[in-house]
């Protein structure tokens, strides 16, 4: 079967993929959001769905909690590694804002999952079981370390090995080395990196090391330096896997803009001990591969819902798996209605929809998709704001706000002037109403349009009005930035600008996409 390139249209960067019998599994970055580490399947390496999460929390900080003004984003869980060994599976990463490396064990792809904890930041960590049951972890930025581990994973081994495999001259290049992939292939050791080189075209770029032992220097070059003509944005990091069939795949992936960074299937050929990704230094943009269960039906990476209790696969908090909330969810202050409808609850004083606690979210799909969803705000209170909105730090949102009695939809944006990658405005900037109208009833159905295509990267907002659709405010401009460091997402939200306890009823969310 025939599919286009990029293989999976959400944010789901820093791939890792391995096979287990007939089955693939990605291990994928989720940042700040909670549950953490999601982990999707695939029978064929095109079409993939989420199995589950790895973790509710890693602990109870204020800013994974959001108490106050605190919180978590462009930190938490990030890069990790995905591996399958002596019928375990084991999920490595490090959480930027603990400054700790976790591994957590499982029987089951589902878990439950115990972990373990390094009392330390490993920047990208890779594993590697050997067949000797030596276990080594790899990681760094710009010096690349390799450190060995205690067979159990709890600590390092006394008198391991420890030592440098690769050391980038930083005056060559914007970024060094690092998203570091070990595996051991025929009998080698391979180490792909990544790394952002000042020859044109200066481009986030697919490096590969190999090396008979550890202990010898590893040695290599470029793979890939491809954009698949989208705007300079690079396909790499990520490993290698091998089919049932022999075949040799990488799963890599490539900036999109504020839609965020999406997983790219390369075909590998071998020319000797080296790896040749795509064709000509070109990834292809489309595939065709076997599946081992051609008949098998995937659910999407997105859904819409009704909001009853879910106890399928993947299922969280009686949620579907492809939800997520912005950090650790306050238990007390939400929940699920027998009937149907998600019940938000405030409970905190916030400045705007960025600090707003239980805000439940999805991944937005490129090249455009749209959400829809009914707001009851009945039990609000003065100076709340309940809705649909674009969450990240450029948000915008469109939602009901009470003011001295009487309900108006209003949408609110926030921009800043510099548009940089880099830059990290603070999160307790208050975003502009620019649209707000009084409404005769406390219930309105909204819609948040966004379109990617071409790096638009704009979202438009709407309410149901007399049955059609009314477009309210102007388009607003998306803007991938490293303060949230995540794709942008739909997020269902209620907050509080004067008193606490103010609740919203959300009914019949549509996630509409047709590509």
């Amino acid at each position: 079967m025939d599919r286009k390139n990029p293989i999976i249209k959400a944010d789901f960067p820093d791939p890792d993929v391995i096979r287990v019998d007939d089955v693939y599994y990605m291990l994928s970055t989720t940042m700040h959001f909670r549950p953490g580490a999601v982990i999707l399947r695939s029978f064929d390496l095109l079409h993939w769905e989420i199995v589950g999460h790895v973790f509710d929390k890693l602990g109870n900080s204020p800013e994974e909690c959001m108490q106050g003004e605190r919180c978590n984003y462009g930190r938490g869980m990030w890069a990790g590694s995905l591996r399958y060994h002596n019928d375990k599976f084991y999920v490595c990463f490090s959480a930027l804002d603990t400054d700790e490396t976790y591994i957590y064990i499982a029987d089951r792809i589902e878990g439950p999952w115990e972990k373990r904890t390094l009392k330390e930041y490993r920047h990208h960590p890779s594993l590697l079981f050997d067949e000797d049951g030596r276990v080594y972890l790899v990681s760094g930025y710009e010096k690349i370390f390799i450190r060995e581990l205690l067979p159990d994973c709890t600590g390092y081994k006394e008198n391991g090995l420890d030592r440098i495999l690769l050391e980038e001259m930083k005056e060559d290049v914007y970024l060094g080395y690092e998203g570091s992939h070990i595996q051991k292939i025929n009998g080698k050791y391979y180490l792909f990196v990544i790394y952002w080189p000042k020859v044109e075209p200066a481009r986030r770029t697919q490096l590969y090391f190999v090396a008979e032992h550890l202990e010898d220097d590893f040695t290599g070059g470029e793979l890939l330096r491809d954009d698949m003509d989208y705007h300079n944005q690079g396909v790499a990091q990520g490993g290698l896997v091998e089919t049932l069939n022999g075949k040799w795949y990488a799963i890599l992936y490539q900036d999109h803009g504020a839609v965020g960074r999406i997983p790219v299937l390369v075909p590998v050929r071998w020319e000797g001990d080296v790896p040749i990704l795509g064709a000509g230094g070109k990834t292809p943009k489309a595939l065709q591969l076997v599946s081992s269960r051609p008949y098998y039906q995937y659910q999407t990476v997105y859904t819409s819902d009704d909001f009853k209790e879910y106890e399928g696969p993947g299922a969280h908090h009686g949620l579907k798996p492809q939800w997520e909330f912005n950090h650790v969810p306050d238990e007390k202050n939400w929940r699920l209605l027998e009937e149907g409808g998600l019940v938000i609850r405030n409970g905190k004083i916030c400045t705007n929809v960025v600090h707003a606690v239980n805000t439940l979210t999805q991944r937005m799909m490129w090249p455009g998709c749209a959400a829809e969803v009914t707001v009851d705000a009945k039990g609000l209170k003065d100076g709340d704001i309940a809705g649909l909105c674009a969450l990240q730090g450029c948000y915008g949102l469109i939602g009901i706000m009470k003011e001295y009695g009487a309900y108006y939809l209003v949408v609110m944006q926030r921009t800043w002037g510099n548009t940089s990658l880099l830059d990290r405005s603070p999160d307790y900037l208050p975003g502009n109403i620019v649209e707000k109208i009084r409404l005769e009833e406390s219930t309105a159905r909204i819609r948040l349009n966004v379109n990617f295509e071409d790096m638009q990267d704009e979202a438009e907002f709407f309410y149901q009005h007399k049955k059609r659709w009314k477009r309210v405010g102007e388009p607003h401009k998306l803007v991938f930035r490293l303060d949230h460091f995540t794709g942008c997402r739909f997020g269902l939200f209620n907050y509080a600008t004067g008193q606490i306890g103010g609740e919203a009823i959300f009914k019949e969310f549509r996630y509409i996409y047709e590509n």
